[in-house]
C-alpha cells in the first residue's frame, strides 16, 4: 500500500524559513509526480508546487520566489523562506502514481506576525 507522511511543520516567525518533507512508502516507480498543497480552515485547498520526478517543478504565484522543491524518487521537500502569516496552513503532500492519487495527513505550518 502506498502511504505518504509529511513532516517539518511548526511555528515560525514571519520572515523565517521552514522545510517540509514528504516521503512515500510502498510500490512506487520513478514515473510519478509529487506536489504540495495547503489549506486553511474554511477555504479551498490551494496548490503550492508540483514536481514530476526528473521533470520541471512549477510553483504557485503566491509562493514563487520564496520556495524551492527538492525531489527524490519517493520524496519531495519544500523549503520555504521569507514566510508570511498568509502562509499559515495545513500543508499536504500529494502523489500521483499509476493513475492514482494519494494524500498525506498534512503538517501544520503556523507563521506568527
Amino acid at each position: 500500500q502506498v502511504q505518504l507522511v509529511e513532516s517539518g511543520g511548526g511555528l515560525v516567525q514571519a520572515g523565517g524559513s521552514l522545510t517540509l518533507s514528504c516521503t512515500a512508502s510502498g510500490p512506487i516507480s520513478a514515473y510519478n509526480t509529487m506536489s504540495w498543497h495547503r489549506q486553511v480552515p474554511g477555504k479551498q485547498r490551494e496548490f503550492v508546487a508540483i514536481s514530476p520526478f526528473g521533470g520541471q517543478t512549477k510553483y504557485a504565484d503566491s509562493v514563487a520566489g520564496r520556495v524551492y522543491i527538492s525531489r527524490g524518487v519517493r520524496t519531495i521537500q519544500l523549503t520555504m523562506r521569507s514566510l508570511e502569516p498568509e502562509d499559515t496552513a495545513l500543508y499536504y503532500c500529494k502523489l500521483l502514481h499509476d493513475g492514482k492519487t494519494f494524500w498525506g495527513q498534512g503538517t501544520q505550518v503556523t507563521v506568527s506576525a
